[in-house]
């Protein structure tokens, strides 16, 4: 069962109705709360009536296929392209990025934090079986992890019980991390922006290979005439535009820049 979060009905200026569309965005984005900061400026300046539904980049891109969504905004470029080559959806924007990073237990047993690459932080955690909670998702993150491991050499498929995968969002994963005493890789946005980290802490991060960028992709109205494909267009061209642009630049937790605009024109 799809899990759907409509996260804001949003009603322009004086207009009797607000155009509407569904976008599917990654668990990731959600609990970055940078969507709280951004919907309210769509609100404002498009009229839009942005209806998101929170799910991992695997689920959103079979939204997307169904044409339950008319747009899509998640982070695992490899499937987006096959997406768009598909014929799914009419083109990937990249829009912002930021890095994954692997969050442990504050006493980090497996020593990651001496790790000089995240091949080596992830050997040492195999090398200790340290308690590595993973998503298991099929999401951007679950995706992402999982071509960490093969580029360690290391097969998920051969390891004992020290690896828990719990098939859950960013959020419920980092709580069961938390509670475990676990390693885990996060995305830093909803590490900055998770509440329960008592004795655990960032343990590794860097590595050019924890790039993680964000991309917008419309879903083809040629497969699905019912989709808002003037409504998604517009949305691109916000998001893309200076005002996002300012908004995702100087979103900060503690201090910390979550996300860095890197939309091209």
């Amino acid at each position: 069962m799809i899990r759907a979060f409509a996260i804001a009905a949003l009603i322009f200026g004086g207009a009797a109705q607000a155009e509407t569309m569904k976008m599917a965005v990654t668990t990731s984005f959600h609990n970055s709360g940078l969507s709280e900061v951004l919907l309210p400026a769509i609100k404002e300046e498009t009229g839009l009536d942005v209806q998101l539904l929170v799910v991992g980049t695997g689920q959103a891109l079979r939204l997307g296929q169904a044409g339950d969504v008319d747009a899509i905004l998640v982070h695992s470029k490899a499937a987006e392209e096959a997406f768009v080559a598909d014929g799914y959806g009419t083109h990937r924007r990249e829009i912002m990025y930021n890095d994954f990073v692997f969050i442990g237990p504050e006493a980090d047993g497996a020593v990651a934090a001496d790790a000089d690459s995240a091949a080596d932080a992830l050997q040492r955690i195999a090398a200790a079986s340290a308690p590595f909670v993973s998503r298991g998702d099929d999401s951007g993150t679950h995706k992402k992890e999982i071509s960490l491991w093969r580029a360690a050499e290391l097969d998920v498929g051969s390891f004992g019980e020290w690896y828990k995968s719990v098939g859950s969002g960013m959020g419920a994963s980092l709580n069961t991390a938390a509670g475990l005493g676990a390693y885990i890789m996060s995305d830093r946005a909803s590490w900055l922006n998770f509440g329960n980290k008592d004795g655990m802490a960032l343990v590794f991060s860097g590595d050019p290979v924890l790039f993680n960028q964000y991309a917008y992709l419309p879903v083809n109205p040629e497969l699905h005439a019912h989709v808002n494909a003037e409504a998604a267009k517009a949305l691109e061209a916000w998001l893309t535009s200076g005002a996002a642009a300012t908004l995702i630049n100087s979103y900060k937790i503690g201090g910390e820049q979550l996300f860095v605009f890197n939309a091209k024109d």
